[in-house]
């Protein structure tokens, strides 16, 4: 029971986004949120933009959503947003085949995965910002 409400209080303050069923592998997704943790909502959305990878258009959406949620749900401050925790986890797994030589037949995998941003304000801002 102590558990849940330290949950409650640690949630008191962050917004989350969920985004399920992205056609990638946690091992595909997982640098790329790892390289966005602790930036700015605008600055990890710069960097999602210019990536080459094909999922940082997921993960851009999700960002965005969980940007929308902190604006609207919460009222907070967009410019004082930053990312707390992204991490991902694995859903289901298509499994396919391919034919091979000699009536063989291949496995072909196609994972999916769920991806989970957490936004937090950053009190550093908001004290800068009252200073000056």
């Amino acid at each position: 029971m102590s558990k849940k409400k330290k949950i409650n209080k640690h949630r008191e303050n962050t917004v989350r986004s969920v985004n399920n069923n992205i056609r990638s592998s946690v091992r595909k997704l997982n640098p790329i949120l790892k390289a966005i943790v602790g930036k700015k909502v605008d600055v990890a959305i710069r960097d999602l933009q210019f990536s080459e990878k094909r999922i940082t258009k997921e993960i851009r959406k999700t960002v965005s959503s969980a940007v929308a949620n902190a604006e609207n749900n919460n009222q907070y401050d967009i410019d004082n947003l930053i990312i707390k925790e992204a991490y991902c986890g694995k859903k289901i797994i298509m499994k396919r085949f391919r034919a091979r030589a000699k009536g063989r037949a291949a496995p072909i995998l196609k994972p999916y995965s769920t991806i989970t941003i957490i936004l937090a304000e950053s009190k550093k801002m908001e004290s800068h910002g009252t200073k000056s």
